[in-house]
């Protein structure tokens, strides 16, 4: 299952995108994707046994090939399931190391995103003059790693055409056209490098230009950058003045090769012909005609104080700014800093967070030595405005490294002076940023930062109306960060299961590096979260934590939210108990839930989700409202937990069977009648999950044990010859999952651990044989983990989950939860070993 907004995005509009994403992302070998095409419905084997708690002959197993034989980790790792959990854990953070955001430029004069991440092309508004039948091109560009496809979202105020690399993709129709509030779903391709987006829009009586972006506001929040050489590394598009008559585009290439493999096939010579080619079409482009908004400072601003430009000039207002001296005498300098000011009515000046300097009154700037040690410090200016001009200026007018001991002063200086140097830097990497200083304010009625707190990019400052966050010196200059990784970082459901596997890995090997990645990944949303919230406010869409932030469903929150929770409780994280409550609030105050109080969903970006209520979503609430209340000591969430599965249960468990329906759908008052594999084994893991924490005096627990020994049951005998589980479980010719395999696998082995299933050898031997398949059939000596099936969406039909919904290579619903199982399994064997020894 992908998230609430994913779900219908995986199925109606990204599907195969997003497969190729995550193969991407993966970074997997040549002879991992060559395995990967040996899928389960074209290559099978057939395994002969008894399955535990089968009734009758003997029973078949269709075993996947999903990699020949020779590729398992089981030929190389043998039994050894603690090298299987390092090899698997290694490749995946491997492939998606550390990242932080990117900070850039945001070209506030540009288009506003709305909500949905698109942004709002209003031309008519921004060119008054503008006749009818007159064209206007908007451009911006996007960066692709390798060659992929992307879903798209237009809505018209009149008509356009799409241009990608000069190439019409889409051109509205006459039904677009005079519909505003429509929106045109379309898919492009990208290739690898910079993809060029030029949308022409015709002037017509309803307007000109429209509402474009992306097609998944969750899935894929897209940031265009503004083109042209003076406004590199901003986001934002650029516009073009009135056209009397359409362009004449060509689509770019020029016969060079295409896509990534074909660059890495071509002469060096070739690769940089058409790296030229490239910023020499740009270049033409943007020389076609004026462009807007422009680049730098019109006449009348350009004279004026820098404070003065950036921040306005209210009589009283303090200011901040924030740049870096950077020293590379390895014996440190003293350092003469000479400060030109104008119209400021006070000046002073920090060095790593201490008062260096106060321009004297009535003066005009600052001279002051600074002795300085090799490296980087910080300097903030604090100024207030006295005049309509405010700003300063601020140089190194002299360096003079320091004597070593041992060193004569003129040999030092002389050997110093050729390598040493000082510079003025920014103080952190704004991609679009001209200059070295970074402008915060203007602060009138709530006091400025502290120097000591200024120096950080992670929260906005003031209060109230004054709330802000640092800016550039060029107009519409606001610097925000922006999520450009692949994986590391972002917030979503599968990513939380993912985490949660790598935290209990670090625990389970001893090995702390596991578990600080995992918790590195967490740490970097929860500090941004607030920062989130307010980017969403001032800009419309946030630039992180999209989904965190844009909050509409259980998969938006719960999840992640979680392993989250079990990080924090391991090691206290920044941000996470105000990301915590944000979550509870939600949960228990937002998300609907109908006359009995269950948690069931009445919005989605597709109709289909309205009214209905699914398994999965179980997991989506119950971990984190269970850990909420180890958190907050308040059993008022524990209990909704406990309710949720009985409400569930009322509504999805088959008793004849001991399994659980997928989906609920209120419109038909009904089951779908399908027993999804993921689903179910969601909420056997969550009620595993539950029964853990829940206390045993608790009046429900019994009931819910029961429950879960029904599930356990069921699932039992549904596990096929080889050991594993299906997509569809009651369909044993539906492709062997991994997903919910491993879930089985974990909740089994909790059990027996535990003492809550009565008759554990059954369930012993599943789990053990469980694992032990999934080692063989679903992973590579590599760490690649196959057959696991992508996010869904649900239907009555059960040919949906068994043709549709196809299982994608080292997909992030799976890794975490065979990293889970193939923990419970161990700690299984270890207890079972420890009891032998004991005997």
């Amino acid at each position: 299952m992908g998230t609430g907004d994913e779900k219908a995005v995986l199925s109606t509009e990204e599907g195969h995108a997003v497969k190729g994403a995550a193969l991407r992302a993966e970074s997997v070998n040549t002879d991992a994707v060559q395995d990967s095409a040996l899928r389960a419905d074209s290559v099978k084997s057939t395994v002969k046994s008894s399955p535990p708690g089968s009734r009758g002959e003997v029973a078949q197993a269709s075993v996947p090939a999903y990699f020949h034989p020779r590729h398992s980790i089981v030929r190389t790792a043998g039994d050894d399931t603690e090298a299987m959990l390092a090899v698997i854990a290694n490749r995946y953070i491997g492939a998606n190391p550390p990242q932080p955001p990117v900070y850039r430029v945001h070209l506030t004069n540009s288009f506003p995103r709305l909500a949905d991440c698109r942004y709002r092309l209003n031309l008519k508004e921004r060119l008054p003059e503008l006749k009818e039948g007159e064209f206007v091109y908007a451009w911006g560009k996007l960066w692709s790693d390798a060659d992929s496809e992307i879903p798209l979202a237009l809505s018209c105020f009149g008509p356009v055409t799409v241009y990608v690399n000069g190439v019409a993709v889409f051109a509205s129709n006459l039904n677009d056209d005079v519909f505003p509030d429509r929106k045109a779903f379309f898919r492009t391709g990208l290739k690898a490098g910079w993809n060029h987006f030029l949308l022409e829009c015709t002037a017509v009586g309803t307007g000109c230009g429209g509402i474009f972006g992306t097609g998944s506001v969750k899935g894929a929040p897209l940031h265009f950058l503004a083109p042209a050489a003076e406004r590199s590394g901003c986001e934002g598009w650029i516009y073009s003045a009135p056209q009397q008559s359409r362009w004449t585009l060509q689509p770019e290439g020029g016969g060079a090769p295409a896509g990534e493999a074909a660059a890495r096939r071509a002469e060096p010579s070739q690769r940089v012909r058409c790296g030229e080619a490239a910023e020499a079409a740009e270049a033409a482009l943007a020389a076609r005609c004026v462009w807007y908004p422009a680049a730098g400072w019109p006449d009348d601003a350009a004279p004026r104080g820098n404070l003065a430009r950036v921040l306005g000039a209210e009589p009283g207002a303090k200011a901040l700014a924030w740049s870096r001296l950077a020293v590379s005498a390895p014996g440190g300098m003293d350092v003469r800093l000479s400060l030109r000011s104008r119209d400021v009515a006070a000046l002073k000046v920090y060095v790593d967070g201490r008062l260096a300097a106060i321009q004297p009154e009535e003066s005009a700037g600052l001279e002051c030595m600074l002795p300085l040690s090799f490296g980087s410090h910080d300097l903030l200016v604090e100024a207030v405005c006295g005049g309509p001009g405010w700003g300063f200026r601020l140089e190194a007018a002299e360096a003079v490294p320091r004597v070593q001991a041992g060193d004569t002063e003129d040999s030092s200086c002389a050997a110093l002076s050729s390598i040493g140097t000082l510079k003025l830097v920014s103080p952190y990497p704004v991609e679009g940023q001209t200059g070295p200083w970074l402008y915060l304010g203007p602060f009138l009625q709530s006091a400025a930062p502290q120097p000591m707190e200024a120096a950080s990019m992670n929260a906005p400052f003031g209060e109230g109306a004054e709330e802000c966050f640092w800016r550039v010196d060029r107009p519409g200059g606001a610097v925000r960060p922006y999520l450009e990784s692949a994986l590391y970082g972002r917030w979503n459901y599968p990513l939380g299961v993912t985490l949660y596997g790598l935290l209990r890995t670090g625990q389970a090997l001893g090995d702390p590096h596991y578990s600080a990645y995992a918790r590195g990944h967490i740490e970097q949303c929860t500090r941004l979260h607030a920062y989130s919230l307010w980017d969403r406010s001032r800009y419309g869409a946030p630039g992180i934590n999209q989904q965190l932030a844009l909050m509409d469903s259980l998969d938006d929150c719960g999840s992640f939210g979680a392993t989250m929770l079990a990080a924090h409780a391991e090691q206290p994280l920044h941000g996470a108990p105000d990301t915590a409550a944000y979550i509870a609030r939600y949960i228990t105050e937002e998300q609907s839930r109908d006359k009995e109080g269950a948690l069931y969903r009445t919005r989605g970006t597709t109709d289909f989700m309205q009214g209905t209520m699914w398994c999965d979503d179980l997991y989506m609430s119950t971990p984190f409202l269970s850990r909420y209340y180890l958190l907050t000591g308040d059993s008022a969430y524990l209990d909704d937990a406990v309710s949720q599965f009985l409400h569930y249960r009322n509504r999805l468990f088959q008793p004849e069977l001991g399994i659980m329906h997928h989906v609920y759908d209120y419109k038909f008052s009904k089951p779908n009648g399908v027993a999804w594999g993921r689903g179910n084994g969601w909420v056997l893991f969550s009620l595993t999950e539950l029964l853990e924490v829940l206390p045993e005096q608790h009046p429900q627990r019994e009931e819910l044990l029961e429950y879960y020994r029904q599930l356990c049951e069921g699932y039992l005998r549904l596990q096929d010859a080889a050991g594993l589980w299906h997509q569809v479980l009651t369909d044993p010719d539906s492709y062997a999952e991994a997903s919910c395999s491993s879930m089985f696998v974990y909740a089994f082995a909790r059990g027996v651990r535990r003492g809550w299933l009565t008759e554990p050898y059954p369930y012993t031997d599943a789990a053990l044989r469980g694992w032990t398949a999934l080692a063989e059939y679903c992973i590579d000596y590599q760490g690649n983990v196959y057959g696991v099936c992508r996010g869904s969406g649900y239907s009555f039909n059960k040919l949906y989950y068994k043709e549709q919904l196809t299982w994608q290579l080292n997909d992030t619903h799976g890794i975490g939860i065979v990293l889970l199982a193939g923990i419970e399994a161990l700690e299984l064997t270890r207890e079972l070993e420890a009891q032998q020894y004991k005997l």
